[in-house]
Order: structure tokens, then C-alpha cells, then sequence
């Protein structure tokens, strides 16, 4: 059986079946589901939810890393996809304040991957992850710097880098506490 005939997962999602696709999507909003409240939930929990076969699963992904890795990667790109909402419903400083904090609850779900996360593995999340960040960031500088809320010129990849502290604070209520402290002093900064 050729490789494309078997529903091989190193198509591009777009170039699949519509059932296909359909599959892909439904396994993912399971793995986001179920993995949001149990990090230790089985693939086989996650086929049954999505409704479909154990096969199925691992023809899309063949490996829990794999999955996990995809669903990040979902994540973000998803959230990337929410500044043009954001910024219909709120002023862009505001805007840019919910976005970054959005990516850091997607970062820290990174970081708690842990023993998921090989080097190589890791190397592609970011790879697959940084530009949608970065154009996300860069509109939501700019509609903030055009509406007078920032000053001018500030290089995403900064904002960034500094926001990355974000991300990295205990995982308990004192973390998520400084968190919000940290994020007003790199908002202050920007102004």
C-alpha cells in the first residue's frame, strides 16, 4: 500500500482526506481536553474521546510525543490566530496584555512536557512556533505604538526574550502572582 493511501502522517494536514482532517481535528480537541486535566491520560482514553479507532490515532501520530508535540504546536498557532479578535474587542495595550499572557500559559504547558521534549524534538517546536508568535506580537506592537499606548520602534523579539520570565515562575498561586507582576513592569516598559 503506497504511503499517501495509508493516510501518512507526514502530509501536510491540508493535502489529507476531508475524513482524514476530520480525524487529525478531532483527536487533537480530545488530546487538548483531556491532557489539559490529566497529564498522564492514555492515547487509548484519547481515540475514544475523539471517536476514533486506536489505529487511526497512530496513523496520525504515531508516538504520545508526537501527539503532544502536535497539540502544542495547534495551541499556539491557534492563539496566534486570536490578535484579530483581540484587537476588535479591547484597546491594543490591553489586547497585548491578554495575548502575552495566553503564551505564557501555552509556554509553561511546554515547559511542563518535560521528559516529552527530546532536543531535536524541542528544536522543532520552536522552529514551527516562533514566526506566528513573532508576526502575532509584531501587529500588536504596532496597532499599540499607532494608538499613542507605546513608544515607537520596539523589536518583538525583544518583548519576546523579556517575556520568556513569564513562563519560567513556579508553577503554584505565588508563581502566577509574580507572573502578573512581571508582566506589568514589561508593559511599563513599553510605554
Amino acid at each position: 500500500m503506497s504511503r499517501s493511501l495509508r493516510g501518512d502522517k507526514t502530509l501536510n494536514p491540508k493535502d489529507q482526506r476531508v475524513d482524514a482532517q476530520h480525524n487529525r481535528a478531532a483527536i487533537l480537541a480530545a488530546a487538548h481536553d483531556l491532557l489539559s486535566t490529566h497529564e498522564t491520560v492514555s492515547l487509548n482514553a484519547i481515540a475514544k474521546k475523539a471517536g476514533v479507532a486506536n489505529g487511526t490515532l497512530y496513523r496520525h501520530f504515531s508516538t504520545r510525543e508526537e501527539l503532544i508535540l502536535e497539540l502544542y504546536c495547534h495551541d499556539v498557532q491557534r492563539h496566534a490566530d486570536t490578535v484579530d479578535q483581540l484587537l476588535q474587542e479591547m484597546e491594543p495595550l490591553a489586547a497585548l496584555r491578554v495575548w502575552i499572557e495566553q503564551l505564557a500559559v501555552y509556554a509553561r504547558m511546554k515547559h511542563g512536557l518535560g521528559e516529552a521534549l527530546t532536543k531535536a524534538a524541542e528544536s522543532n517546536v520552536v522552529q514551527r512556533t516562533y514566526q506566528p508568535v513573532i508576526l502575532a506580537l509584531s501587529c500588536l506592537l504596532k496597532k499599540a505604538e499607532e494608538a499613542g499606548q507605546i513608544r515607537s520602534n520596539i523589536i518583538p523579539d525583544d518583548v519576546l526574550l523579556v517575556a520568556g520570565a513569564l513562563w519560567r515562575v513556579p508553577q503554584d498561586q505565588a508563581g502566577l502572582k509574580q507572573a502578573e507582576r512581571l508582566l506589568d513592569l514589561i508593559l511599563r516598559g513599553l510605554r
